[in-house]
């Protein structure tokens, strides 16, 4: 990934209004993978304090469409073809950290598989949450 590509995603990631609101951190951008990071914040859980099962996706959701990015060579777009969670166990933890990798990058279709995991403080142990699969398409 040449270092001006790395800059168009970083600079996206930095205006997006969502992702401040949600206090989101890009942690690890590469060819066909995007690693984000999101802490806890009262709004994104459940009464029993796991993060909700709609702040999980919308992660996966992100997180998959910046990889889905990340694998062209130019500056393009993509949007939602398909995205299916499978949620593991209870998230709880205070971070929710994701891990996303093309799985397969065509010319307009791109398949990629993100992972998702909680963090907590003063542990650098993760706890393996949920799976997912997303279809995104070029169109730009």
């Amino acid at each position: 990934m040449t270092s001006e590509k790395k800059k168009l995603i970083t600079d996206s990631f930095n205006r997006s209004e969502t992702l401040k609101f949600y206090k989101a951190e890009l942690l690890e951008v590469e060819s066909g993978f995007v690693s984000i990071k999101i802490p806890k914040m009262e709004m994104m859980t459940r009464k029993a304090g796991m993060f909700n099962g709609a702040m999980i996706a919308s992660l996966v959701d992100v997180s998959s469409g910046y990889a889905a990015v990340s694998h062209y060579p130019e500056d393009c777009y993509v949007v939602t073809v398909e995205l299916k969670v499978n949620y593991l166990r209870p998230a709880m933890g205070d971070a929710l950290v994701s891990k996303s990798y093309v799985i397969k990058g065509g010319a307009k279709i791109s398949v990629i598989r993100t992972e998702i995991y909680v963090q907590s403080e003063g542990s650098d142990s993760e706890s393996h949450v949920a799976t997912s699969l997303v279809t995104m398409m070029k169109i730009k």
